[in-house]
């Protein structure tokens, strides 16, 4: 069944744009990268996500045979090697095909997070005196408490929250339901914002999260914690930042790589090994800052 949705491409396309802070011109770049590994897909008849290590070889040779300069086609396959690296990453595919392309690799897509006082900055933006306020900060709080996709906050309904006990169930990648724990404030943020809503729109099978009474959109969501991280003095932050920021942190404080992988729903521990790079490039910056011999 293809997928819903934005073109993965497009979506890579908002990522490195909000994300990676690049140029205008490198991100034309990849956009004309993109095109052309689209059209190899569509006379290839496979979804751009489905290409095998084999196929994208093929594409490589055919860049050649083209005539486009060794540059140019460095560059391609360097744009591919990201593309698919944040398609891994954001659980769209579990391996990526680009591991034996012989090519330079391209610049690090190692995951952006945020420190836990910019977490703390970001959450007192909000207004929750109002409805759209409470709305916001509850959406920033349960998406750092429990790691959620984008699809996943969007599909959340009532009946998929326990307050009581502070879980969450959600039906993630490959159609995989799984529960996740959220902790005391993101309960009472969400609590404040239901309390709010009209009776009628909180049947159990109604929607959680609403904007004009509809359920919210991506790019409605993108926009929104965009806005919110801006007015926070944050440079580059979207939806999936704060899934990134609640691996790392966990694993900053002790957690067990394990754990976290089935806290992210992902299906191979590899993909939950990523954050592992940035707590050690954390932790080695925090020694070389904190330790009186260091230097």
């Amino acid at each position: 069944m293809p997928r819903k949705g934005p073109p993965l491409t497009k979506l890579f396309l908002s990522y490195i744009n909000i994300e990676k802070g690049l140029s205008r011109n490198t991100i034309a770049n990849y956009a004309n990268d993109l095109a052309r590994l689209t059209h190899f897909a569509y006379q290839a008849h496979k979804p751009i996500e489905k290409l095998q290590a084999g196929e994208l070889r093929q594409f490589i040779a055919q860049l050649h045979l083209e005539g486009l300069s060794p540059a140019t086609i460095r560059r391609v396959a360097s744009t591919i090697r990201g593309f698919y690296a944040f398609l891994v990453l954001d659980d769209y595919i579990d391996i990526s095909p680009t591991d034996d392309l012989n090519t330079p690799p391209p610049v690090s897509y190692l995951p952006t997070f945020l420190t836990e006082r910019q977490i703390h900055a970001l959450f007192t933006i909000p207004d929750v005196t109002s409805a759209e306020g409470s709305r916001d900060h509850a959406i920033l709080e349960l998406m750092y408490a429990a790691g959620l996709r984008v699809t996943e906050v969007l599909s959340l309904l009532h009946k998929n929250i326990d307050l009581r006990n502070g879980l969450l169930t959600c039906i993630g990648k490959g159609n995989k339901e799984r529960t996740i724990p959220f902790g005391r404030s993101a309960a009472f943020a969400i609590e404040h914002y239901v309390a709010a809503k009209p009776f009628p729109l909180k049947t159990p099978n109604s929607h959680l999260f609403l904007n004009n009474q509809k359920p919210l959109t991506r790019q409605f969501l993108w926009t929104l914690i965009s806005r919110y991280g801006a007015a926070a003095g944050i440079k580059r932050i979207s939806p999936h930042t704060l899934r990134h920021t609640f691996a790392t942190h966990l694993l900053q404080h002790g957690a067990e790589l394990n754990h976290v992988q089935a806290l992210l729903g992902h299906a191979d521990i590899s993909t939950t090994a990523i954050y592992t790079h940035i707590s050690e490039k954390y932790l080695r910056k925090s020694y070389s800052k904190h330790h009186p011999r260091a230097t």
